[in-house]
């Protein structure tokens, strides 16, 4: 009996480490990252190089974003029966083969070849969501999911500007070819630490446990090991779930809260430079504090998202009002500035791990699809931040004006998620 009573606490203990392989995601996801936030910083040389105008290579950026929001969930739907870890590395495969093609191409082979690498993108993306939440017991899904999203804050702190770094010392193409490095080490990751008999199947609704707080089902038993898939895909039940209107209200959220937090962090270098006047230098290191609190944030987030996503959503739809009116009101002080961006990162990426906690408790029999559309949402997201602010600058507003326009789509999230809350109380 006390051997019994040791072997269970022994379990109990490492259950609380995420698997290796959870980790290992995080890192491909980071691979593939720094190719979306490397091209930013070495455009004009592409422009120069290309012989091509500035605007035309920022097609380039537009080009990777609609490959992610228009090809991600056709993508995960083809792939919905293969093995997951045959679909993570096809999709890495093609995202290095683009990226090697788009290399050793003009203007129009790149401008295809992003469109493509951001498909594989969306693909991976959703597959290693999914498979994150396959490898570790129900009640940590957000916390998993937080693991593999915290590579895009890593590549967003570290890998974008240090590819920036190398490409100025190599040509442009010299960090892109980095990035081919690290995918095929995130390959090799995925061949020797993910378990290749792990079948094309979707979690199963029945397998989620009744003291997690995010799932609208009430379940008989909850697990003490990981989770077995119950269920073998369906493309019927994949576009049956994509119908469930709380889904869509997890969507609404995720394109208004991304939109509210990029659309400051997409003009902070202009702001820094034009109002805050900060030396030239010194930009890339402030833009790096909203990566380090990004990182913050996912810890924080996918730890309180399992048991209180509804908290983690409004705590950080509400931070990021606060902190967008703060951010216009102190641009001038460089002082306040500083600490205002690390917080509104952290505020950012406490909402993301809640967001794919949500999804996949909505979508618990098909993952997959539902996965894919939340990538394309949070792209959308970013992608709409252009657009936006373009309504308030070409009519003569202060660059501020974008952070006040950012409080005001957090605010426009705040009733979805109430809706939601209110939703999942009435289906229990």
């Amino acid at each position: 009996m006390a051997g019994t009573t040791t072997t269970r606490t022994s379990r109990d203990v490492s259950s609380d480490r995420l698997p290796a392989g959870v980790y290992l995601l995080g890192f491909s996801l980071f691979a593939m990252g720094t190719a979306e936030f490397l091209l930013a910083g070495v455009l004009p040389a592409v422009a120069a190089d290309l012989d091509v105008t500035l605007s035309s290579a920022g097609f380039l950026i537009t080009a990777f974003a609609l490959g992610v929001v228009v090809g991600g969930p056709p993508f995960a739907v083809l792939s919905l029966r293969w093995p997951r870890r045959t679909a993570l590395v096809a999709t890495q495969g093609l995202f290095a083969a683009a990226i090697v093609a788009g290399l050793l191409g003009g203007y129009e082979v790149l401008l295809l070849t992003r469109m493509v690498s951001g498909i594989a993108y969306a693909g991976f993306f959703a597959v290693a969501s999914v498979t994150a939440i396959s490898l570790v017991t129900p009640d940590r899904n957000a916390r998993a999911s937080g693991v593999v999203v915290s590579g895009l804050s890593v590549a967003m702190v570290a890998g974008g500007p240090a590819g920036t770094l190398l490409s100025h010392f190599t040509e442009w193409r010299g960090g892109f070819w980095a990035v081919v490095a690290l995918t095929a080490a995130g390959i090799a990751g995925c061949l020797l630490g993910l378990p290749a008999a792990d079948r094309p199947s979707e979690p199963s609704a029945a397998c989620e446990p009744a003291t997690t707080p995010s799932v609208a089902r009430e379940p008989a038993t909850t697990p003490s090991v990981a989770r077995e898939p119950a269920t073998t895909p369906s493309v019927a039940r994949e576009l049956a779930a994509m119908r469930r209107p709380l889904l869509w209200g997890i969507y609404a959220i995720t394109i208004l809260t991304t939109a509210a937090y990029m659309i400051s962090f997409n003009y902070l270098a202009a702001m820094l430079a034009d109002i805050t006047a900060v030396p030239e230098v010194w930009v890339p290191a402030i833009l790096a504090l909203f990566g380090v609190g990004a990182f913050v944030g996912l810890s924080i987030g996918g730890r309180v998202a399992d048991r209180r996503p509804h908290l983690a959503l409004l705590a950080g739809a509400a931070a990021i009002v606060v902190l967008s009116v703060v951010l216009a009101v102190v641009m001038r002080q460089v002082w306040a500035v500083v600490p205002t961006v690390f917080l509104i990162g952290v505020a950012a990426f406490v909402l993301n791990p809640a967001l794919y906690g949500r999804v996949f408790a909505i979508a618990a029999d098909a993952p997959t699809l539902a996965g894919a559309t939340t990538v394309s949402a949070f792209q959308l997201g970013i992608s709409i931040t252009p657009v936006v602010a373009a309504v308030s600058l070409t009519r003569g507003a202060s660059l501020t004006s974008v952070c006040l326009i950012g409080a005001g789509l957090a605010v426009a999230a705040v009733p979805f998620i109430l809706l939601d809350r209110a939703r999942l109380r009435q289906g229990r």
